[in-house]
């Protein structure tokens, strides 16, 4: 049995769409327990009516909630009851096998370092989401923890990223590439150009050189590596674009009578290719390189993200994730 405690207090929706992503879970898998941290009464309102085996859903009270406009590194020290620092301790001390949530990001960063805390040999550990493109699925690493990133930090995004996605997702010796604004060695800022030598001399992982923003939605490479700055812009632009070419497509079939007739005739296999491409399928991004594992979803997941992003945690789990991690890089100093 896999124990996964559940921020219910954190997202845009929360507690609703998060007492209901872990309903949906419990109800799909036996070998799953959810513990549901938050305000008890919230939490039982939310539960009242719904059908799941009472025996896989327990509640931990915490009084406090952490706001998305709260500095976070206070915002962690202070609100030592709060659903963030109770699930994260939980983990912390062996009573959940993971932590997921929806609130605060710089708040789950911050309490994923202080509280969890780093695998030995991690110099600072990433966001990594799996993003929707033409081939399956790439790993973006990082998408929103580190900003000033060093190529040090680079190459460990790098070799963390090629571990997840061969033994999670199971794509054997991941193609690996950095985000450029060219496939030649010599462009890029100095950051890339620092980092990519140090990439080709890695021997662990299978680096195919840099990869163009354009290239990441055909499936260029499984492990896309960037600072985060890039990363979350790459991951923003994505979605925008993704939501707002699928509300014109839906749109420019209702313009007409021969449109609507020409969509009733596509839309199953339009509905089939638009549902590969919903990034909620794949559950949210793990914060690698932490003595215990740490989802961050989006701040507006509805109850499939979450449900998603528990079962997730149960493959990463499985295949001892952090263990080979420390494997890999637990010979280097912190």
């Amino acid at each position: 049995m896999i124990k996964v405690a559940v921020d219910a207090m954190g997202g845009d929706y929360a507690p609703s769409e998060m007492v209901k992503g872990a309903v949906a879970a419990v109800n799909k898998r036996k070998d799953i327990q959810v513990v549901l941290v938050g305000r008890r009464e919230d939490v039982e309102r939310q539960l009242s009516g719904q059908t799941y085996p009472k025996e896989q859903i327990e509640l931990v009270h915490a009084s406090e909630v952490i706001e998305t406009e709260e500095p976070p590194v206070n915002a962690i020290r202070k609100k030592k009851d709060s659903s963030i620092v109770v699930g994260m301790n939980l983990v912390k001390e062996g009573k959940a096998d993971a932590f997921v949530s929806a609130g605060s990001s710089g708040a789950i960063l911050v309490g994923g370092q202080v509280i969890v805390g780093r695998i030995k040999g991690v110099e600072r550990p990433p966001l990594a989401p799996l993003i929707p493109t033409e081939k399956g699925v790439s790993l973006l690493i990082d998408c929103g923890a580190n900003v000033d990133a060093r190529p040090s930090h680079l190459v460990q995004f790098a070799r963390m990223g090629s571990i997840y996605m061969e033994h999670v997702v199971g794509i054997k010796n991941p193609r690996v590439a950095i985000v450029n604004i060219g496939a030649e060695e010599e462009k890029g800022n100095a950051l890339v150009k620092e980092t990519f030598p140090l990439l080709k001399e890695c021997k662990d992982i299978n680096f195919i050189g840099s990869i163009e923003a354009r290239e990441i939605p055909h499936g260029g490479a499984d492990v896309i590596v960037c600072e985060a700055f890039v990363g979350n812009v790459i991951l923003k632009l994505y979605e925008g674009v993704g939501a707002t070419l699928i509300g014109m497509v839906k749109s420019g079939m209702m313009t007409s009578f021969r449109s609507k007739i020409g969509a009733l005739l596509v839309k199953p296999a339009l509905k089939q290719t638009l549902k590969s491409f919903d990034a909620s399928r794949y559950g949210g991004a793990p914060l690698l390189g932490l003595k215990g594992l740490v989802v961050k979803t989006h701040g507006n997941s509805k109850a499939t993200e979450v449900c998603n992003s528990i079962l997730q945690c149960v493959t990463f789990k499985e295949q001892k994730i952090n263990e080979k991690v420390k494997e890999s890089l637990g010979t280097e100093t912190n």
